[in-house]
């Protein structure tokens, strides 16, 4: 992680709520919109990118390549690749780190990546035993074949598949992401009330951050067919309390959980868009850097643990720097689930996990809270899956700009048992 690898520019769509019904944009308007809009105002041509490297953890069937699809939309050129990577909820993140490499490896110089997903758009699906009636109605040919096939089919059958709930089930070990997210609260005695205490600061952070004007420089705003502007996100409470919090059920464990929709991340569709490049590039079209990226990391561990990612991701790199975490001006930790963030902040104090799963000689030390997602996250914002790694590296270096910081960390969880983080510097 010798040569420099320079953030020129980003954009993003506002991030907005799903309403149990399909939201106004595909997956790949989003990324169309928030990508032209940022093309439009450099200083080289669209077809001048290298590549293109979009992160969607949820692409519908006409768009399986959206990284192709969306470039060709945004005006890139029958020549400049596209391409998708799929790696959960930090699939944004893995566009970035995938453009490292090409470009360390000098295949690229000038790359646009990012992630996109519009969640509300997940498909309902059939079920196994409706799949197979269909292929057997499909198959018969006399009239005779039909009437028996019709006797054989049964209404259960017709009971939708929801197709979100599939895709964030863990299929090892049988549990929801939420359900993940309670295994912490248990594990380090992570109250209802610790949750959702957090939860409200993180929609007071937000709101205190749109008032002020911090999400201005990376958000485009979107436009329906009709003229309607979606200009800001959409998830934010302003009314959010604890006492509000409360009165929400357990949503994963009904009878003993501790995990509800309000303290958890939101159903949501949107697109990030970073702007990478060399040295080269960056001297070649006169370019002026936000910052660079120093290094990254990913790590596994246990599925239904899956929300201590970015502990086990973030403290290889601060190790490799000799860096503590008192040594970042900011840190962002994607806020899957209130408790998730939590268990991370209390597994880095906890002397036993650090010696023994991170090979620490002792705990690392606590986080300053006025340094942790100042600007609030996806707990009040949403976390469109695909999206979300490539926003927090984003609103990281614009956030360090904005307050004369210089270092920050930008960590994720990934359902599966991953965890994936960068550094950064701004400049």
């Amino acid at each position: 992680m010798t040569e420099p690898i320079y953030i020129i520019d980003g954009a993003r769509t506002p991030f907005l709520k799903a309403h149990n019904a399909p939201g106004p944009f595909a997956a790949s308007d989003l990324a169309t919109a928030a990508g032209s809009a940022l093309l439009a105002r450099q200083r080289f041509l669209p077809e001048q990118l290298d590549e293109v490297i979009l992160g969607c953890a949820s692409p519908s069937p006409d768009e399986v390549n959206i990284g192709r699809v969306v470039a060709l939309r945004m005006g890139c050129g029958l020549k400049v690749p596209g391409w998708t990577v799929m790696r959960n909820c930090a699939s944004g993140m893995q566009a970035l780190d995938s453009a490292i490499a090409n470009i360390r490896c000098g295949r690229s110089q000038l790359v646009l990546a990012g992630g996109v997903d519009a969640l509300s758009r997940a498909p309902l699906l059939f079920s196994d035993p409706m799949v197979r009636w269909f292929a057997g109605w499909m198959g018969a040919r006399s009239l005779g074949d039909k009437l028996a096939a019709l006797k054989k089919f049964r209404p259960a059958y017709l009971a939708p598949v929801i197709g979100i709930m599939k895709g964030l089930t863990d299929p090892i070990v049988g549990q929801l992401m939420g359900q993940t997210a309670e295994n912490l609260a248990w594990k380090y005695g992570i109250s209802r009330y610790d949750m959702d205490a957090y939860a409200v600061e993180s929609h007071l952070r937000v709101a205190a951050a749109q008032d002020a004007g911090h999400f201005a420089d990376e958000l485009v705003p979107l436009i329906e067919a009709d003229g309607t502007v979606h200009a800001a996100d959409d998830g934010l409470r302003r009314d959010a309390s604890l006492a509000g919090m409360a009165k929400l059920k357990p949503f994963f464990d009904k009878k003993y959980g501790r995990v509800t929709p309000a303290n958890s991340s939101q159903i949501t569709d949107g697109a990030t868009w970073l702007v990478l490049a060399s040295e080269a590039a960056v001297e070649q079209f006169g370019l002026t850097p936000l910052g660079r990226i120093v290094d990254s990391q990913w790590a596994g561990l246990e599925p239904e643990e899956m929300g201590l990612g970015p502990v086990h991701a973030a403290t290889p790199i601060l190790r490799r720097h000799g860096l503590g975490l008192d040594d970042l001006d900011l840190i962002e930790i994607n806020e899957a689930f209130a408790a998730q963030v939590i268990a991370c902040l209390r597994a880095w104090q906890d002397d036993d996990y650090c010696r023994h799963r991170l090979g620490l000689e002792g705990a690392l030390g606590a986080v300053d809270p006025a340094r942790l997602n100042v600007d609030g996250g996806a707990v009040a914002l949403g976390h469109p899956v695909g999206a979300s790694g490539a926003r927090i590296v984003l609103h990281l270096l614009h956030a360090l700009r904005r307050r004369g910081g210089r270092r920050g960390l930008a960590s994720i969880c990934i359902g599966g048992g991953q965890g994936g983080a960068m550094l950064v510097e701004a400049l």
